[in-house]
C-alpha cells in the first residue's frame, strides 16, 4: 500500500512540475501548438507507428533467438496488446499481460519474460548511446556527462553472454529456471540494428512537430534521452511527466520553453494514440484459435517449473 502511494505521489509531482511549466507559458505554448501544421502532426503520428513497427521486428528477433518462432502479427499481438499494461501503476502489469498472451501463442512465460527484459536492455542501451552521440554539444546534456561513461558499460552489457548471465542471475534470484540457450551474437546485432532504426524514425516525429528542419539529429537524441530518463524512473507509469520534463530540458534552450512544451505534449499524445492503434490493429490481425498453440503443463501448482512444452527425443513438441 505504501509503495503504491509513493508511486502515485511521484507521478503527481512529475505532472505537477510539467503543469507548472505549462501554466507559466500557457499562451505561448497554446500558440505553438496551434501553429503546428496538421500535416506535420499527422506525419509525426505515422512516424511513431513506423518506429513501433521496427521495435516490434527487433522484439520478434529476440523471441526467435530464444527459441519461439512466431509471425509478426502474433508478435504484435503479444507485444502491443500486452504493453498497454505499462499505463497501470505498479510496473508489472505489462510483463504479466505479455507473458500470458505469449503463453496463448506457444511462448513459455519464462521465455517471454526474457524477451521483454532483453528487449528493454537493448532498447535502453541503444537510446543512451544515440543520446550521447547526438547531444554532446548541448549544455543541458553536458551537465549529465556521466551518461557518456555508461556507453562502454552498455557495450559490454550488450554482449550475448553477459546479457544471458545477467538475466539468468535475475531468474535465479526469482527462483525460476534459467534460460535453455544463450542468445546468439547475430540475434543481438540484428535486434540492436532494428532498434536503432526505430529510434531514428522516432526522431522524425519530434523533428516534424518541432518544425526545425535543421535539428533532426538533436530531435532524435532529445527523444532518446527523454525516453531513457522516463523508463529509468520506474515508479512512474509509462514515464508520464518525467519524459516530457526531460524533453523540455533538452529542447528548451534550443527552440524555447513554450515550443518545447508544445512538442512534449503533442509527442505524448502521438505515442498514446499510436499505442492504442497498434494494440487494436494487432489484436484483430493476431487473433488465433487457442487450439493451434502448444499446450503447456499446468504451472499453477506448487513447485511447478514446467515452462516449456513436453518434447520428444527429436526435439519437436509432443502432440
Amino acid at each position: 500500500m505504501l509503495r503504491r502511494l509513493l508511486r502515485v505521489a511521484l507521478a503527481l509531482v512529475a505532472l505537477g512540475f510539467l503543469g507548472y511549466g505549462l501554466a507559466k507559458n500557457w499562451d505561448e505554448t497554446i500558440g505553438a501548438v496551434a501553429a503546428m501544421s496538421p500535416w506535420a502532426v499527422l506525419g509525426a503520428f505515422a512516424a511513431v507507428l513506423l518506429g513501433q513497427f521496427f521495435m516490434l521486428v527487433a522484439w520478434r528477433e529476440i523471441l526467435a533467438g530464444l527459441g519461439t518462432q512466431v509471425s509478426l502479427r502474433i508478435a504484435g499481438r503479444i507485444m502491443f496488446v500486452g504493453q498497454l499494461g505499462k499505463y497501470i501503476p505498479g510496473g508489472v502489469w505489462a510483463y504479466a499481460a505479455m507473458m500470458d498472451l505469449g503463453r496463448d501463442h506457444g511462448s513459455p512465460p519464462r521465455r517471454t519474460f526474457a524477451t521483454i527484459s532483453l528487449g528493454l536492455v537493448i532498447n535502453l542501451g541503444v537510446a543512451i548511446m544515440i543520446a550521447a552521440a547526438t547531444l554532446s554539444q548541448l549544455e543541458a546534456v553536458r551537465r549529465a556527462w556521466y551518461l557518456v561513461l555508461l556507453v562502454p558499460v552498455i557495450v559490454v552489457c550488450l554482449h550475448p553472454k553477459v546479457l544471458t548471465w545477467g538475466l539468468n542471475l535475475a531468474l535465479r534470484i526469482a527462483r525460476k529456471e534459467p534460460l535453455e540457450s544463450v542468445l546468439s551474437s547475430r540475434t543481438v546485432y540484428v535486434a540492436a540494428a532494428w532498434t536503432a532504426l526505430g529510434w531514428f524514425v522516432y526522431g522524425l516525429h519530434i523533428w516534424l512537430i518541432a518544425g526545425r528542419w535543421d535539428l533532426y539529429l538533436v530531435a532524435t537524441g532529445a527523444y532518446a534521452f527523454a525516453w531513457a530518463t522516463g523508463i529509468l524512473t520506474v515508479v512512474v507509469p509509462a514515464g508520464v511527466g518525467v519524459r516530457e520534463g526531460a524533453l523540455v530540458l533538452v529542447l528548451g534552450p534550443v527552440i524555447g520553453a513554450p515550443a518545447a512544451l508544445a512538442v512534449a505534449i503533442v509527442s505524448r499524445l502521438a505515442f498514446t494514440l499510436a499505442d492504442a492503434t497498434a494494440a487494436g490493429v494487432s489484436f484483430v490481425l493476431g487473433r488465433q484459435a487457442p487450439s493451434s498453440a502448444p499446450v503447456y503443463a499446468d504451472q499453477n501448482g506448487s513447485g511447478s517449473t514446467a515452462l516449456t512444452p513436453d518434447r520428444n527425443l527429436s526435439g519437436s513438441p509432443e502432440a
